[in-house]
């Protein structure tokens, strides 16, 4: 009996580069995965206990060189013969990273040792480390169609961003919400977004006097969490059951991550996207457009958006929801719902050939 494909899976920090991946090693099952993480950041609690998750201590580049840059410098490069000495050891046949600064050990590690290597790039603006070790890579996965143009000397397949497997059957939602009340769903991405809750909480009492309900995923470092007490207003710092949250959602206000919006377009939630401002590249902005361009969200710049417009927007489509269930079926339009299934299989072909 020959042995399992030993694939290494690099993914950190946020949901984001966290929840494609794992749905990948899900599709993946009848492989041998390890799990490359660094201290302190989202793996240490998502990877499920399956998967051994080796820590190698790396971060991103700071802008201002100063001794702190020697420091990470210094790291990033142990950091390659770290992961080069793991790929070896350990026999590993594949590489497979969803981006950020871990990929970059993890590309360079395995293109000394020789072996295949895969990115899925999820955002519209390739990443720098896509932009930068692309060449290195055998086969760029795109979450946006239009990311290839950016990428124009490297080997490129569309496949949207995998989500993971709750979203693609339908979940109960155990919330105190009538089957026939509206729902407004805020969600502020992994990281939460402070004002974005301040925004909702200037704008949410009329919609909550208009027989509203509204979950508002708060993040963890909002000094206001307890600011305003609705019966139909329920707040946590986050929820596990996006699947069936968004499912229910009638609208979704929040972020414009690659992750999130790969969400919304596999339940069909329509949405207001406010992009973090502060994004690499504004690269949320280029994500959004091409849900407004679809036809399924409506964008406003944070530094634009007021609580009244934003009330006001809301306000309007809850008098008239025929127009959010337009909205709805042209986010589905978007979908890609064998995202997953699909990336396996281009990681399973660069074994094959």
């Amino acid at each position: 009996m020959s042995e399992p494909t030993r694939l290494l899976i690099a993914a950190s920090g946020t949901g984001g580069h966290l929840f494609p991946a794992l749905a990948v090693a899900e599709e993946l099952s009848d492989y041998d995965i390890e799990w490359l993480g660094v201290p302190n950041r989202l793996e240490t609690s998502l990877v499920p206990e399956n998967y051994q998750l080796n820590i190698i201590s790396v971060e991103g580049f700071q802008q201002r060189f100063g001794i702190k840059t020697v420091k990470i410098a210094f790291c990033f490069i142990s950091s390659i013969f770290q992961v080069q000495k793991l790929i070896k050891e350990h026999q590993i046949d594949v590489v497979f990273t969803t981006g950020g600064y871990i990929a970059a050990p993890a590309i360079l590690a395995a293109r000394l040792q020789k072996k295949p290597t895969i990115i899925h790039e999820s955002n519209f603006i390739p990443g720098k480390v896509t932009r930068l070790l692309s060449r290195w890579c055998n086969i760029i996965a795109l979450g946006f169609e239009g990311t290839a143009e950016y990428l124009p000397q490297v080997k490129t397949q569309y496949v949207s961003t995998p989500v993971r497997s709750q979203f693609l059957y339908p979940q109960n939602l155990d919330l105190p919400i009538p089957p026939d009340a509206i729902l407004i769903v805020v969600v502020g991405g992994s990281q939460g977004a402070v004002a974005v809750n301040r925004l909702i909480r200037q704008a949410a009492t009329s919609w909550l006097e208009m027989g509203a309900y509204i979950v508002h995923l708060t993040g963890e470092k909002d000094p206001d969490v307890e600011s305003l007490e609705h019966a139909q207003y329920i707040h946590f710092p986050f929820y596990d059951n996006m699947a069936g949250l968004l499912q229910r959602a009638n609208l979704a206000i929040g972020r414009a991550g690659a992750g999130t919006l790969t969400e919304l377009a596999i339940t069909g939630t329509p949405a207001i996207l406010i992009p973090y401002p502060y994004a690499a590249e504004d690269h949320q902005t280029y994500n959004a457009q091409v849900f407004a361009n679809a036809g399924a969200a409506v964008v406003y710049q944070q530094s634009e958006l007021t609580a009244a417009t934003l009330e006001q927007q809301v306000t309007e489509w809850l008098q008239s929801p025929d127009e959010l269930q337009q909205m709805a079926t042209r986010a589905k339009t978007l979908a890609m719902k064998d995202s997953a299934a699909r990336l396996a299989t281009m990681i399973r072909l660069l074994i094959e050939n």
